[in-house]
């Protein structure tokens, strides 16, 4: 089983969004729902570790793809380990199946827990720091109004900045009705309140209402 220190020298050019701070998120949450589901806490424990550990910088070319370059990177180190090839292959289809955009879809309860354990990331006040830093790191808007063709399609008028907010409205406010487990959506409910409450409460100040 790799461990956490030998993990952390995957993660050296991370980006602060997806850093190994967010890896050990995903680890303690994963843990935290396969405890409570009955998974195999072995895959998830490997899975978490390795899901982002190979092109997962935001803004860099192979972040579309790093779901499948982690996957082949975690069948190198795990058959380095001497586990055998159903669980190499179990942990592969974890990290395969763990992107939102992603077109493999989980289909282990193994797999179900790393795409919740790492959608949780998004929201909360993890969340909000996240979505922030987020648009900082790409030059975007904390917060612009959106327009009323953004809101009802999801698609910005001409010109129309992508801010945080807008991620907020277009992605992380359906994540929780994207996720598998009963534990994890009870969860993403909480979490889920406290990021609606942050964005008005940002919206307010921001036109200097409170």
């Amino acid at each position: 089983m790799p461990t956490i220190e030998q993990a952390r020298a995957w993660y050296t050019d991370s980006d602060p969004v997806h850093d190994f701070e967010h890896v050990l998120r995903v680890y303690r949450m994963a843990e935290r729902l396969a405890e409570a589901e009955g998974a195999d806490v072995e895959i998830v424990r490997a899975a978490a570790l390795l899901h982002d550990a190979q092109g997962s910088a935001s803004g860099s070319e192979s972040r579309a793809e790093h779901h499948f370059a982690s996957a082949d990177f975690a069948a190198q180190i795990l058959s380095a380990e001497g586990w055998d090839s159903a669980r190499i292959a179990a942990v592969g289809h974890c990290i395969r199946a763990h992107r939102y955009r992603g077109t493999e879809k989980p289909q282990t309860l193994e797999a179900k827990i790393i795409f919740d354990a790492d959608k949780l990331d998004v929201l909360g006040a993890i969340g909000a720091a996240r979505v922030i830093g987020y648009a900082t790191q790409a030059g975007t808007p904390w917060y612009v109004p959106p327009s009323e063709q953004f809101i009802e399609t999801g698609k910005e008028i001409e010109g129309e900045a992508h801010s945080a907010y807008h991620e907020h409205l277009f992605k992380l406010r359906k994540v929780r009705d994207r996720m598998f487990t009963e534990t994890a959506r009870a969860i993403a409910a909480e979490r889920l309140q406290y990021l609606d409450g942050f964005f008005e409460r940002l919206i307010a100040e921001w036109n200097g209402k409170k």
